[in-house]
């Protein structure tokens, strides 16, 4: 799975992964996270998820990171937001008041530009990838993010011989074994979405976890 797959699906509108509201976990978990108005949230691989703006309207400064200039145009344009486009080396940054998208490969990010980074919000990125990736994935974004780390993830568990990704299923087995030798992990919650997702069920599931994670130290 390349960059091409992302850009193609995004071109022919293959973006079932896409909410039109703002993930509900966010907003009954975010607290978890303990930043403070003024701080910074980082969300990696964030499509025009409107998670951003929720964020935004928080008090805290928002940065992503995008592939497609077709997700990150849109995300600006639905949005009625004219944003200052700059590039550089193989980045493009765009911003618009409190929100910043990297328009580029997650990889090629350097920890230069997420030096205020306070916590990190995952919904869409670690179950994006094949499990070749995930790990690289993972490496890169405690390299990134300044330490301590604090993830608010989110990931779903099934039965993977039943349907392929994306999403992919990712199992608390697979959550620590990335995970646990750098910060705490604390599950939040775990529920069995198929019903309000039938897609699912089309692609052969009967049952699909949704599964929430706080990863870091609790707040003092």
């Amino acid at each position: 799975m390349d960059a091409e797959f992302w850009r193609q699906r995004w071109a022919n509108n293959e973006i079932g992964f896409h909410l039109d509201g703002v993930n509900p976990k966010l907003i009954e978990h975010y607290s978890v996270l303990g930043v403070q108005p003024g701080g910074c949230v980082f969300v990696p691989l964030c499509g025009k998820s409107q998670d951003m703006l929720w964020l935004a309207r928080q008090g805290v400064d928002v940065i992503g990171v995008e592939l497609s200039e077709k997700a990150v145009n849109a995300f600006f344009a639905e949005n009625q937001m004219t944003p200052d486009i700059k590039i550089f080396d193989h980045l493009e940054r765009w911003c618009c008041d409190n929100i910043t998208i990297y328009r580029g490969d997650f990889f090629d990010l350097i920890p230069e530009l997420f030096e205020h980074v306070d916590a990190v919000y995952d919904r869409a990125a670690l179950v994006a990838l094949p499990k070749q990736m995930r790990s690289e994935y993972c490496k890169h974004l405690s390299y990134l993010v300044p330490a301590p780390l604090r993830v608010l993830l989110i990931c779903f568990d099934y039965d993977q011989d039943k349907m392929d990704g994306p999403p992919f299923s990712v199992p608390a087995y697979e959550v620590r074994y990335h995970f646990s030798e750098v910060v705490p992990i604390t599950p939040l919650s775990s529920e069995n979405i198929i019903a309000e997702n039938p897609q699912f069920k089309t692609r052969g599931l009967n049952a699909i976890e949704e599964q929430v994670y706080f990863l870091g130290y609790p707040t003092r």
